[in-house]
Formats: C-alpha cells, sequence, structure tokens
C-alpha cells in the first residue's frame, strides 16, 4: 500500500533500520514474488532482508515462529506488523523485556476497537481489568519465549501472549506518539494525510 509516494513497508523497513534493526525477516504469501523484487536484498535500506514465503498462511504466531528462524543470532526479536506506522521505542520496548518472556507497546483503544485487549498492572500486561488498551501491533520477544512453539505451523500470536501474561512474563507500556493501523481504509487515509503534511 502506497502511503504518501512510499510502500508502507518500506517505510516499516527504514523505522526499524534507524533504530538499529539490521537483519528483517518478512512474511509473504500473496504477491510473494512482487514483493521481493520491490524490497530486494534490503541493502539499498541499510538492512539485509530475508523472506519467509507461507504457501499456507500460518496466522499471526506462526508466521513469526517460521520467520525467526531465517535470522542470525539469537536473544531478543522484534515484531512489527507490515500495516502499521508508529515511532515506538524499541530500545524502551527491549529494555522491558523479562528474562524468557516479552513486552508489548500498547495504544489508547482506536474507533474499530473501543473495547481493547489488554490492562496494564505495574508495567506487567495482564487481562482486561478495569481500564483497557488495546496491542499495537510491536512487540519484542526473548526468542527462549517462542522455541517451545512448532515451526510451519499455524497458531496466533495470542497464543504465546496469554501464557506468558499468566506467568508475569509479559511487560508493556502504553505508546501516545504516532501510530497507524493502515488496513483500514479510514485510517489509511489519515496516516497518508499525516505523512504528506510532512
Amino acid at each position: 500500500m502506497d502511503v504518501a509516494g512510499e510502500p508502507a513497508v518500506v517505510r516499516v523497513i527504514r523505522r526499524l533500520a534507524g533504530q538499529g534493526v539490521h537483519d528483517i525477516a518478512i512474511n509473504s504469501h500473496h504477491h510473494a514474488n512482487k514483493l521481493m523484487d520491490v524490497l530486494g536484498d534490503g541493502s539499498r535500506f541499510g538492512v539485509r532482508l530475508y523472506f519467509s514465503r507461507e504457501s499456507e498462511l500460518l496466522d499471526s504466531g506462526g508466521g513469526v515462529r517460521t520467520a525467526m528462524e531465517l535470522l542470525p543470532g539469537s536473544g531478543l526479536l522484534a515484531v512489527h506488523n507490515a500495516d502499521v506506522l508508529a515511532n515506538i521505542d524499541l530500545q524502551k520496548l527491549a529494555e522491558a523485556v523479562p528474562v524468557s518472556g516479552g513486552a508489548l507497546a500498547l495504544v489508547s483503544n482506536p474507533h474499530h476497537h473501543p473495547t481493547g485487549d489488554f490492562s496494564l498492572s505495574g508495567g506487567k500486561v495482564t487481562e482486561k481489568i478495569g481500564k483497557s488498551y488495546t496491542y499495537s501491533g510491536v512487540s519484542v520477544w526473548d526468542q527462549v519465549a517462542l522455541d517451545s512453539y512448532p515451526e510451519s505451523k499455524a497458531f496466533p500470536l495470542t497464543l504465546p501472549i496469554r501464557t506468558l501474561t499468566e506467568k508475569q512474563l509479559l511487560s508493556g507500556f502504553v505508546h501516545a506518539g504516532e501510530w497507524f493501523d493502515i488496513g483500514r481504509p479510514r485510517d489509511l487515509m489519515q496516516a497518508r494525510r499525516a505523512m504528506n503534511d510532512r
């Protein structure tokens, strides 16, 4: 999707690169070849791109679990939805990750999701109790927290999220800066206006 003259996924890659992320795995399914042709190996963005091609959709968790096998090294893993444009501080998220856990960036509930997903208590993500927030689509994980899940199998990211919540191994904070979930036409138009005004 084009946002102010540039594909949204390119904007995400540039923001990740600007925060020191240099190895990025991208899940692809529909129009995978076109995506790979447009993005190349990532060198023009100052990153290395790895493509995790899904012949069958693996859902949000299975996609992350499978793609992480393509990345070099181990340790912390940032997850960023390609249809989210935001200036979320990944370093702040990384510093909040408990050993064998994760950290979510949350946002105030948008118009399309007024009931939210989670609450916060003492910096820990909890089930909805009182004031709720919406998961932004950006998180950081200790890879150990995902190792026990099957590779190349479909499962939602909410599965490890709920497990870590129960173990009190999921931290979080509320992001008050820029955030657009452009999977909806209204939000895509708002993002385009905001980016064009710069």
